[in-house]
């Protein structure tokens, strides 16, 4: 699954985009340098019950900016973009 495409499902199933959940982390004080992404995805299972995937702690502790070596091709877990999307699916541009 591409990076975009988990967080597509984390929106599906919290009805949050993805920079609600990074404006929350961020109160919570998870976007900190020290603050390891375990950390995040223990409070992402613990509030709504998500798995431990990467995409929002990266998003979270990175920003929405992914390597390149993630972007094209015709893999499944390839991105269209360098550039996560956190505005929610609906409006995404590349979709």
């Amino acid at each position: 699954m591409s990076f975009q495409a988990y967080l597509d499902k984390i929106e599906e199933k919290t009805g949050f985009t993805p920079r609600v959940l990074v404006q929350q982390a961020q109160a919570r004080g998870y976007d900190a340098k020290d603050v390891k992404a375990g950390v995040i995805c223990d409070w992402l299972k613990a509030d709504y019950d998500l798995g431990r995937g990467h995409a929002m702690a990266h998003v979270i502790k990175n920003g929405p900016t992914i390597s390149d070596k993630h972007v094209g091709g015709t893999g499944t877990h390839r991105d269209p973009s360098n550039t996560l999307w956190l505005d929610g699916k609906a409006t995404n541009p590349l979709k």
